[in-house]
């Protein structure tokens, strides 16, 4: 029997980016002396998106080298306070801004403004030796308001033990997310709910505890010697989500990237720039890189949906 899987292979960005690299450098009134494409300037992202953050600040400023952009991973919330409080002029978040936030900035005499980057998948991750591996969003949002904590009570459920579930950071952008999208604004109550500090700390944790769930972003996922983003990290098992419950073979999904494109994936979000930099210097500059050619082909390769161009999706015949 041939199974059938999806691979996207190229993307055909249409869009051109149109920056006026010829900005002032002279020093302004906030001692800033950035351009869109030259200086030194510090942005904040979410912790979850340090990998594809990452890449995109190394190729940026090897193509610009008179550019230095610092990063300061930390978790969403305090990532936009700083935005917020004028502490930083860029952020990587999977929200845009509220309302409110973008009336205060704006009575502030700021002009605030926002857009898409790329799509990102929750992944929900676990030991290696365990191979219950199927998952509804039912059971997903039962596991959160603690109406499910054994493994027996999952339609699926072989093991013994209690489900602990891990989060990298109480406020991150991944606890956001569950809370807003799959528990539509209600807190997390399940009492065997952990959090650390960084997904890295997560995946730790999964590997050396056979009954944990660990919760990350794909971008962490992705194994970089495959080229095709169809598999990830060894050390590790990567659950499929469903839509339907019960969960099944048939119905389940991994966070691979066709699925994300498709929407047959139950857990995707957008990763916004949030901007407030009335200067438009190298905040803009790096954001709009990032949202460029080059920066959305860097995303495809990453394992992240691009937000711009036309995909080309190949059909490929696996033997089992």
């Amino acid at each position: 029997m041939k199974l059938t899987s999806y691979i996207i292979v190229g993307l055909a960005l249409t869009s051109i980016l149109a920056a006026s690299c010829g900005n002032n450098s002279k020093k302004g009134k906030d001692g800033r002396t950035d351009t869109y494409s030259s200086g030194t300037i510090s942005f904040v992202s979410d912790e979850s998106f340090s990998p594809i953050i990452e890449e995109e600040r190394e190729i940026f400023q090897h193509d610009y080298p008179d550019a230095k952009v610092k990063p300061i991973y930390t978790n969403e919330s305090d990532g936009i306070n700083m935005l917020l409080h004028g502490k930083t002029w860029l952020v990587f978040a999977a929200r845009d801004y509220k309302p409110a936030e973008k009336k205060s900035l704006e009575a502030q005499q700021y002009m605030p403004t926002s857009f898409s980057i790329a799509y990102d998948a929750l992944a929900f991750i676990v030991n290696k030796n365990n191979t219950d591996t199927l998952l509804s969003v039912k059971e997903v949002r039962d596991i959160m308001n603690g109406k499910i904590t054994k493994w027996n009570q999952l339609s699926n459920g072989n093991r013994k033990g209690t489900i602990t579930v891990v989060f990298d950071n109480p406020k991150s952008s991944t606890v956001h997310y569950i809370e807003d999208s799959v528990l539509g604004g209600k807190p997390i109550i399940n009492k065997n709910v952990a959090a650390v500090k960084k997904t890295a700390e997560v995946i730790k944790y999964v590997e050396q505890n056979p009954n944990a769930i660990g919760i990350i972003g794909n971008n962490w996922l992705n194994d970089k010697r495959d080229t095709t983003n169809l598999t990830f990290k060894r050390n590790i098992r990567v659950m499929s989500l469903s839509k339907l419950y019960p969960a099944t073979a048939a119905n389940s999904r991994k966070p691979y990237q066709y699925y994300i494109y498709n929407g047959e994936y139950p857990l995707i979000r957008t990763i916004y720039a949030l901007l407030n930099d009335p200067r438009q210097g190298l905040p803009w500059g790096f954001a709009h890189f990032i949202q460029g050619p080059k920066g959305q082909r860097i995303v495809m390769k990453t394992g992240l949906l691009p937000v711009l161009g036309n995909i080309n999706v190949r059909d490929v015949n696996t033997a089992p």
